[in-house]
């Protein structure tokens, strides 16, 4: 975990990769536990049989559901003491470049893009790239905005 004393000294660091992420493995129980959650049960996500012999030779996982684990990423590689709350501000962009197979294993390269003080905190935007083990392509590129208030 990469760990900070203050907001500013890692707004210093804007226009830098932060961290490169532990690896995540994404199980069919992760991905059958999305489709509940969302109510997207379409068979190339949780027909293991049927998805077999679909594009993908097994089920993948859910875009939105790769996305969502920046939550979990962020909070395991990261923390700025003295900061009391974060918050997910929102995106800019966002591109799934690549399936995630069923028991595929992710990291995240995490960089500062901008550090801009706000009331009481500041507003950082991430360049999240999401790689796959094996992989040369990402499966995922996104630009996420967080607030963290101190």
């Amino acid at each position: 975990m990469k760990t900070f004393d203050t907001l500013d000294e890692l707004a210093a660091l804007a226009g830098q990769e932060i961290t490169v992420t532990d690896w995540h493995q994404v199980t069919q129980q992760h991905i059958n536990q999305f489709a509940d959650a969302t109510g997207d049960h379409q068979w190339i996500h949780v027909d293991a049989e049927r998805a077999k012999a679909g594009p993908f030779g097994a089920t993948i996982a859910h875009g939105y559901l790769t996305l969502s684990l920046l939550a979990g990423f962020f909070d395991r590689a990261l923390k700025v003491k003295n900061v009391r709350m974060g918050i997910n501000y929102g995106l800019n962009k966002v591109r799934f470049m690549a399936p995630v197979p069923v028991n595929s294993r992710l990291r995240v390269r995490i960089e500062l893009m901008e550090a801009t003080p706000i009331e009481g905190g500041m507003q950082m935007a991430w360049k999240c790239t999401i790689e796959r083990e094996g992989e040369a392509k990402p499966v995922c590129v996104a630009e996420s905005l967080s607030r963290s208030y101190t």
